[in-house]
């Protein structure tokens, strides 16, 4: 599968991501730099993060989506190194399944702290380096619009950021910042492998594999070129939608 197309659809543009470390994120910062993008990428591991600044030549910013002045601090250092920024895309995120009666206020809140408020907060404080006619492209899931049991809080972030950029696309139809979401279905990314014996990856492949009707899971460059897509001037006629990646889990399901 190709990573990149043969344009330079980037060329010269500054382009941030957040959460670009790894899996979806890293993937994306590939094709960017492939395609001419000068890159900046935040990331909470400093080892992968150091890793993918050394692979792609980028500005590399420790931070954690989650706590708001680790924002305030990434958008100084863009500022400083790169002036503004023409793409922004919001992949940085966090998991977690529980019950709704096993959902606590600290299990909600540490998701919902960098899946919705950390998102929100980091897009805000992008804004004033936003040069007009850029793109933000956020990471939403189908989690949003599937109800899938022990999903509960995870969801209703995603469902949250999902109507947050949906604003933020009619806001800034005055500066031609185009605003939209990528959603993945079931994506190989190493989130899901966390803490999990090989065993019970290979179980969670299998369970997948039943799930979605392509009988897959998705690749992080699969997500990642429709996210790229979104943020290139190919989609200049897209605008407040809400992209599923996801083999057909919603659209052939519903």
């Amino acid at each position: 599968m190709p990573t990149a197309c043969s344009e330079m659809r980037f060329d010269g543009k500054c382009v941030l991501v957040l959460g670009g470390n790894a899996g979806i994120g890293l993937a994306a910062a590939r094709i960017f730099v492939a395609e001419g993008a000068k890159l900046a990428l935040t990331g909470r591991n400093p080892e992968s993060l150091r890793a993918a600044a050394e692979e792609l030549g980028a500005l590399a910013i420790r931070a954690d989506m989650g706590v708001l002045a680790d924002s305030d601090t990434v958008m100084r250092e863009v500022a400083d190194a790169l002036g503004g920024i023409d793409v922004l895309f919001v992949n940085a995120g966090v998991g977690g399944f529980a019950p709704v009666p096993e959902v606590t206020e600290q299990f909600w809140d540490g998701i919902h702290s960098v899946n919705l408020k950390g998102a929100f907060f980091a897009i805000q404080k992008a804004l004033p380096l936003m040069r007009d006619g850029g793109a933000i492209v956020i990471t939403g899931s189908i989690g949003s619009v599937s109800a899938v049991p022990g999903n509960v809080a995870y969801a209703a972030a995603k469902a949250g950021i999902r109507a947050v950029a949906r604003i933020l696309a009619a806001e800034l139809l005055p500066r031609k910042i185009r605003v939209n979401v990528v959603s993945p279905g079931p994506t190989d990314t190493d989130i899901f492998k966390r803490d999990a014996s090989a065993e019970e990856v290979a179980g969670l492949r299998s369970f997948f594999a039943g799930v979605v009707p392509e009988g897959r899971m998705g690749t992080p460059e699969e997500v990642a070129c429709a996210a790229v897509f979104l943020a290139s001037s190919e989609a200049s006629f897209i605008n407040g939608v809400d992209l599923f990646v996801d083999g057909g889990c919603v659209e052939l399901k519903s």
